[in-house]
């Protein structure tokens, strides 16, 4: 068993849906292999991230910050007193002990939204990290499912584009590979439902036309002539009259393609 092969039976093992013989072999080869044993803790850990939110608790630098300037705030009171004595010594005590309550308020609020900022800062910080970490697990888990041997754990895998916002390179380049050279026509089929939603990326229409020259089922060709036809892709139109001009293009297809031919030549 390679290391491919085990990687691969990773999310299957961990759903606990291998035989008994299965199961034996990945507990065998994870115990030799150290690559595979960090790619079943990937799986382990994005399955129950989303489960689990951490208490955000203010950091050991905002208490400090906190307590220093509480001390500052000490020593400016005593020296403001001994600078300003003979300047309020004509006035009402109760004034004095007025503006040394207003100038405490005053710092207290603005350690607070000082505090607050910095905690902010920090929680920002963390947040993109976790973001960081999340989609890479994502991305691990969708690789490893579109390469599963299993047809309907590619499928999930192709379906799992519905978890990133904004899908890199790999992840397209993925998608566009189980499009083109997927055995299973239901795997090719929703990887083109899934492609057609990123159609502004120049790696999805151009693998949108070389389909137009391999794929053999009606269906898909059709769904992709409607998503060329469109945006007006101009590029398309060789591959278009090429498809058109083969005498086992279904009557059907070849009526798409006359509707939408004339609109982007």
């Amino acid at each position: 068993m390679d290391k491919k092969h085990i990687i691969e039976l990773l999310p299957e093992y961990i759903d606990g849906q291998l035989s008994d013989n299965k199961k034996k072999e990945v507990e065998l080869h994870l115990k030799e292999c150290e690559e595979c044993i960090e790619e079943l803790e990937g799986l382990k850990n994005l399955f129950t991230s989303f489960k689990e939110e951490e208490e955000v608790s203010p950091s050991d630098t905002l208490r400090t910050n906190f307590f220093e300037e509480i001390e500052l705030e000490k020593i400016t009171d005593s020296k403001i007193v001994n600078l300003n004595k003979s300047s309020f010594k004509e006035k009402p005590s109760w004034t004095n002990n007025f503006l040394k309550i207003a100038a405490s308020i005053v710092l207290l609020v603005s350690v607070y939204f000082l505090g607050k900022q910095q905690q902010n800062q920090v929680l920002g910080q963390e947040i993109t990290q976790l973001t960081s970490e999340t989609n890479s697990f994502k991305q691990m888990a969708m690789l490893s499912l579109m390469g599963n041997k299993s047809a309907s754990k590619r499928i999930q895998g192709v379906n799992f584009i519905e978890e990133f916002a904004e899908p890199d390179e790999a992840i397209v380049n993925a998608l566009v590979d189980r499009m083109l050279t997927d055995e299973n026509i239901n795997v090719r089929r929703t990887a083109v439902e899934v492609l057609s939603e990123f159609i502004s990326s120049e790696t999805v229409k151009t693998s949108f036309i070389k389909a137009l020259k391999s794929e053999e089922d009606p269906a898909i060709q059709i769904t992709i002539i409607q998503v060329l036809g469109k945006i007006q892709e101009k590029k398309a139109a060789g591959a278009m009259k090429y498809l058109l001009e083969q005498e086992n293009t279904q009557p059907y297809v070849k009526e798409e393609l006359e509707s939408v031919l004339p609109n982007i030549i």
